[in-house]
């Protein structure tokens, strides 16, 4: 079996160094031995002796390199759209199976990635795209297949979930955190894509797609950043048993999905709440299976490449029997998804407000105005420092944001310091 590999940075060098140390292993799995016959690279020139392959293998003619009569499979950890996409695309077409941890892409192009598999016959396997070593995508496309899958509540980003832990455990401020795990090769040098949620909104939109059979496209992901999290923010979900985590949540209504991405209060009794440092952790509530968690590293080198091989075997073994194994996912449920407004969750909302009589009867008329019911109302601080803190029972997003909006019109409010989602309760 002959595999084309498109990439060789980090998750890609992982997968030359496994093939090698383990070919005879994989080779029983499959059935015959599977052998890299080529390596595409933007650099030829960079060093790559600590690789065991032969250097004559590389080339920067990706193109080239897939359209190749003797090359199986197809295996593309390069990232990015664009050339990516006509890659893949190029190798569907004339029936090469693919394997592929490109979330950005499974992201903004699924439905014709996986068009084009059908079409030509070929595999298309993308288990590392969401959660890296954590088999996610295969349990939610074959394991719970049969089940009615309504909610699934994640950390899919090592990153942000390393700084929630280390503003919970350490005390340190968000540009601290973020510092730290610059320093440890967690974050890159321009955060932004972590930071800011945006890896985290391409694994919900694959996640969503498959758990409930229907297309979830990157923009119709709510994303929320992370920077706006502050040591206040950590202390008032302590005291109250909570912590803060970086969420993804995909939830399935009557009429419709709810698909979102931002930091989130959650019980400190939850299992997620113990999913610490750059781990990550996926809860399914399916209606049969009850309550499932898919725990494990959501990022690193070696653990990416641990998912890609895995798919690599898969797609060998379905070649050898003549078969495709997987066929695309039908989004055959074609359910809407549903704008931020229409979601609903509870909130905690801090306000900094006048230190003087009738202010909370003030502030619940505001929240009663909108819809918005109480669960808890907490009062500390005196003069400049008086401050309320208020969580509500559920509500719309609309109605929270349009009670905050009068809250700080209000001349006994001096401001809204924070609002954050509560989850898991």
């Amino acid at each position: 079996m002959k595999l084309a590999l498109l990439g060789c940075g980090t998750v890609g060098s992982e997968v030359v160094r496994l093939m090698r140390t383990r070919g005879e292993e994989l080779a029983a799995r499959v059935g015959e031995p599977v052998e890299i016959v080529g390596i595409a690279v933007r650099r030829i020139d960079r060093d790559r002796s600590h690789l065991p392959v032969d250097e004559s293998l590389f080339t920067t003619d990706a193109l080239g390199l897939v359209k190749r009569d003797d090359v199986d499979i197809v295996v593309e950890v390069a990232g990015g759209i664009e050339p990516a996409r006509t890659w893949i695309l190029t190798a569907l077409g004339q029936g090469k199976s693919v394997v592929t941890a490109n979330k950005a892409l499974l992201a903004e192009d699924g439905p014709a990635l996986a068009a084009a598999a059908k079409d030509g016959g070929a595999d298309l396997y993308y288990e590392a795209s969401a959660a890296a070593a954590i088999p996610l995508m295969r349990p939610l496309r074959e394991s719970l297949h049969g089940d009615k899958i309504n909610r699934v509540l994640g950390i899919v980003n090592g990153t942000t979930n390393f700084i929630c832990t280390a503003m919970s455990t350490k005390g340190t401020s968000f540009e601290e955190a973020l510092a730290e795990a610059t320093d440890l090769g967690y974050a890159e040098a321009d955060p932004t894509a972590d930071v800011d949620n945006y890896d985290a909104a391409a694994k919900a939109a694959l996640i969503a797609s498959l758990a409930f059979h229907t297309h979830v496209d990157l923009k119709d992901v709510y994303r929320e950043p992370l920077r706006g999290i502050s040591a206040t923010d950590i202390a008032s979900a302590a005291a109250e048993g909570r912590v803060v985590k970086p969420l993804c949540i995909a939830t399935r209504e009557a009429d419709g999905v709810s698909v979102r991405v931002h930091p989130a209060m959650i019980p400190a009794t939850h299992p997620l709440a113990n999913v610490n440092g750059a781990y990550n952790a996926v809860f399914v509530e399916a209606e049969s299976a009850g309550r499932l968690m898919f725990y494990g590293a959501g990022a690193g080198g070696t653990e990416t490449a641990s998912a890609v091989l895995g798919d690599i075997v898969a797609v060998a073994r379905n070649k050898r029997g003549g078969i495709t194994a997987f066929p695309p996912e039908a989004a055959y449920s074609d359910l809407p998804v549903k704008p931020i407004g229409e979601a609903r969750t509870r909130y905690h909302v801090s306000l900094d407000v006048v230190d003087e009589p009738g202010v909370l009867a003030r502030v619940a008329a505001t929240f009663a105005h909108h819809g918005v019911s109480l669960a808890t109302v907490h009062q500390s601080g005196r003069g400049d420092d008086a401050q309320l803190v208020v969580v509500t029972h559920t509500a719309a997003d609309k109605q929270l944001s349009d009670t905050v909006k009068e809250l700080t019109q209000l001349t006994s409010v001096h401001q809204v310091t924070s609002v954050m989602r509560v989850e898991g309760e």
